[in-house]
């Protein structure tokens, strides 16, 4: 039988490139060799593809079969690459071009949550030529704490908590250094829950894990540099609470239009039990230790098989896309 030729795409241009390394490290040490060619392809700091293989050679034979993209951040899972694979014709594991590009962006996702009726916290966007004009406007008035973001950035960079309107303006000028649009979000004293989501139409949830950070949140230094966070696989929820979160998280997923796969982080505030819809990652972190797999293999998948799972949805969508007319 003729093995299946997986081209894994790992670094980037953004701020993750190393966090995106270390995810293709994993996968290509968990991969089944037995019923896959592995190619794998690094895209340098400075954007250079080594080697370059995912276009269609002039014989008609594609160098691979489907890519497994695993590139965090910028230029990996905001829709630019995923709209390069469309381009090439070549099956993807992950979200498309859309679900990939509002996963990024924080303020068009939560307008999709809040059409889909979903919870969030309340917040605000502002672009960064009119910092000064919201500072004048809103500075006294917002409910602190609050968070601010940068609205296209993953793994918690750039991210402040202002306890004041006194720390506001820092927070504002430190997530304008990232984006040129910066969300501000009502902090709540909240637990940590998230979710593996995998599937493209019909799409399941994975048991809940929750996030005890070792920071007063979980920014980019507790998610990566200290081992003193906790991660609890399954959280400790009460039934209810667990058939809640998955509702929610297959619902979010489901809003942005996502496939293949997507970790939804909710938000479950102390002195309600009320959840929140904070975001969806279309492209979370892979290592063998990350949340995404670590959840699915308290699921009952464990991680080579959560690897093939999700080629094969790859391959399932691009062959369903593939029968829609492009000719009239």
């Amino acid at each position: 039988m003729k093995k299946i030729r997986v081209g894994v795409i790992r670094g980037g241009r953004s701020g993750e490139h190393e966090v995106s390394l270390r995810s293709a490290e994993s996968i290509l040490k968990a991969i089944d060799r037995n019923k896959y060619d592995v190619v794998p392809i690094t895209i340098t700091h400075e954007g250079r593809w080594e080697p370059f293989t995912i276009s269609p050679d002039p014989s008609g034979e594609r160098p691979v079969d489907v890519v497994f993209p695993i590139v965090h951040g910028t230029y990996g899972e905001d829709g630019t690459i995923q709209g390069l694979f469309e381009l090439a014709n070549v099956p993807y594991v992950g979200a498309g071009v859309l679900g990939s590009a509002v996963g990024m962006d924080k303020d068009v996702m939560k307008r999709l949550f809040r059409d889909a009726k979903l919870p969030i916290v309340e917040y605000w966007t502002v672009a960064r030529s009119e910092l000064d004009s919201f500072l004048q406007a809103k500075m006294n008035d917002l409910p602190y704490p609050v968070f601010v973001k940068p609205a296209n950035l993953g793994s918690s960079v750039g991210i402040s908590k202002a306890h004041s309107p006194e720390e506001l303006p820092a927070a504002l000028q430190t997530a304008a250094e990232y984006d040129r649009k910066i969300v501000i979000e009502r902090g709540v004293d909240a637990r940590e829950i998230e979710l593996s989501v995998l599937g493209n139409d019909e799409p399941f949830a994975s048991v809940p894990g929750e996030i005890i950070p070792s920071n007063e949140f979980y920014d980019y230094n507790a998610k990566y540099v200290d081992d003193n966070s906790r991660l609890l696989i399954p959280a400790p929820l009460a039934n209810g609470q667990v058939e809640e979160a998955q509702r929610l998280a297959i619902a979010a997923f489901k809003a942005l239009d996502c496939s293949g796969m997507g970790r939804v982080d909710l938000f479950l505030e102390r002195s309600t039990g009320k959840f929140y819809v904070n975001e969806v990652n279309t492209l979370p972190g892979f290592t063998s230790i990350s949340m995404y797999p670590k959840m699915w293999e308290a699921s009952g998948l464990p991680y080579t098989q959560l690897i093939d799972r999700l080629i094969t949805l790859a391959i399932e969508r691009h062959a369903e896309k593939n029968k829609l007319r492009t000719k009239y």
